[in-house]
């Protein structure tokens, strides 16, 4: 995922091109020049946005799910209820072999269509390409996102021993729609916690490059990804208790829906209940953010210089 300033400012504009006979993602890497778009650009972009997207997620989810196990606990003790602190990892396994494929497919798809908004807007629209592109990616990869989720919050609570067990028991008690529960309110939360993610760190990242002059390094890639996440996270609180309120309940159904869940939260609870958990939040998706841009853009910068040197090469042997 490359962040553009414009088609002015940035080298980036540079659009990978591939030769009509050849449909291997892998000549995606071929040769590198500039002009008009071709049908291949998009898969290419899509191509280097799953792999960057699926390294990137898999790491922070690894690093920090002990982290994402309080946070879950937190939001769904009640009032004097008791946070276990047993079997942080609880679920890990599982969610990993979701967070995976979610992951690659919305960078996946939030890098091509960042590309073409990018193209299609005047460049004083940046921000909205950049909103845009995030609730789209948000979307698409909720299908597999939403089940991931589901399995693994049930696991944190240790409402399951394994993920192969959560599956089998959801679907025999609660029919498919039981991996989809809460559906609604993962996008109430996530469309919004992407878009605004990615486009406070798209934003800020363009504006230190104009400042700087140069590239961002390392750490300010850092810097900038954990600002985002940690506010992100911290005003998507109330929208995170609900989505984890109506994922763990099960068939028990305790809440009829987002607005009865917010309705008996506010009635039973009081307001303070729907920012339980922040403190982990704002750590977990902080240094998450930190870790995820890290990762996507190092990544990027290594499928870029591969194909730097695959496109010189070809060009010598020509």
């Amino acid at each position: 995922m490359q962040a553009k300033t414009s088609q002015a400012h940035s080298p980036d504009v540079l659009t990978l091109k591939m030769s009509s006979s050849h449909k291997d993602p892998n000549d995606c890497l071929a040769t590198v020049s500039s002009g008009a778009d071709t049908p291949f650009d998009f898969l290419c972009d899509f191509y280097d946005g799953v792999i960057a997207g699926g390294a990137a997620g898999v790491f922070v989810e690894a690093a920090l799910y002990p982290i994402d196990t309080i946070k879950t606990r937190l939001q769904v003790a009640h009032a004097g209820g008791k946070i276990v602190l047993k079997g942080l990892y609880s679920g890990l396994a599982g969610n990993l072999a979701g967070v995976l494929p979610a992951s690659a497919i919305f960078v996946g798809v939030y890098e091509p269509t960042k590309q073409k908004l990018l193209k299609a807007l005047p460049e004083n629209l940046s921000a909205l390409a950049h909103l845009t592109a995030g609730a789209i990616a948000g979307a698409a990869s909720s299908v597999v996102r939403v089940p991931t989720e589901v399995v693994k919050q049930r696991m944190q609570t240790a409402q399951f021993s394994s993920a192969p067990d959560a599956v089998r028991l959801i679907l025999a008690k609660e029919g498919f729609k039981g991996l989809y529960a809460g559906y609604g309110s993962f996008l109430l939360r996530d469309l919004p916690f992407d878009a605004f993610q990615f486009c406070i760190y798209e934003q800020l990242r363009i504006g230190f490059k104009l400042a700087a002059r140069r590239d961002l390094n390392d750490p300010e890639v850092a810097m900038i990804g954990a600002f985002a996440g940690a506010v992100t996270g911290a005003i998507t609180t109330p929208l995170d208790v609900i989505k984890t309120r109506l994922m763990v309940q099960g068939s028990e159904n305790q809440y009829r829906g987002i607005y009865d869940c917010v309705r008996t939260i506010m009635r039973d609870e009081g307001s303070p209940a729907l920012w339980k958990g922040i403190g982990p939040r704002v750590l977990w998706i902080g240094i998450g953010g930190s870790i995820f841009f890290g990762v996507l853009e190092r990544t990027k910068q290594i499928l870029e210089e591969r194909r730097r040197d695959l496109e010189l090469n070809s060009s010598k042997r020509n």
